[in-house]
């Protein structure tokens, strides 16, 4: 609902940022929620924490979040900003490399799997064994060429209903002469994969 993209919108701009990385696009983040929603009692597993953001929006929903990242300043940024966002009980942040633990995880554990790291390729292989039946993987990418890799991983993997989208924004321009898109430099833009384990 639009109250609830603007909530989410006041909470992403409320949470600390850490050194010069971007978090997932917060464009990216709505599409998750509005292609696939994140139910209450989802079980989420996550990497490429950031600062947060996705994590801390998810548990707002409702989800139990783990998620890794790779740099301890940002790991600890996130950890703060689950205790600003009220959702640290919800969200384990690990500070760490998911690839190196994903032997470790419960098979069928978890209901949805976000990526937003450069290595999402070698992960998406595991979807089926981590994910319930039915349960989807999301992957942001801001290159073509590593969601290229992340489509062909999913088709190996036997995921269904593969999907990419563009997640760029335009601003319209409104005068005298007519309607349009801005013609103005669009800014930076990525791409969301979203599959399904059935």
């Amino acid at each position: 609902s639009k109250r609830e993209r603007d909530k989410l919108a006041r909470d992403s701009r409320r949470l600390k940022q850490a050194g010069d990385r971007r978090d997932t696009d917060p464009r990216a983040i709505r599409d998750v929620y509005k292609r696939q929603g994140i139910a209450r009692g989802d079980r989420v597993l996550d990497a490429g924490t950031g600062t947060g953001v996705l994590a801390a929006s998810m548990a707002r929903a409702g989800a139990s979040v783990v998620t890794y990242e790779r740099d301890a300043e940002f790991a600890d940024v996130a950890r703060e900003n689950m205790e600003l966002g009220g959702v640290a009980d919800a969200v384990d942040v690990r500070t760490g490399d998911l690839t190196a633990e994903l032997e470790t995880l419960d098979r069928s554990s978890f209901d949805v799997l976000t990526l937003d790291t450069g290595d999402a390729a070698d992960v998406v292989p595991h979807a089926p064994d981590l994910l319930v039946e039915g349960g989807f993987v999301a992957v942001y990418s801001p290159f073509i060429e590593s969601t290229r890799e992340v489509v062909e991983a999913a088709r190996a993997a036997e995921l269904a209903n593969i999907r990419t989208r563009e997640t760029i924004q335009r601003e319209m321009q409104f005068d005298d002469r007519g309607s349009r898109p801005s013609t103005a430099p669009v800014g930076h833009t990525g791409y969301l994969t979203i599959a399904r384990n059935e």
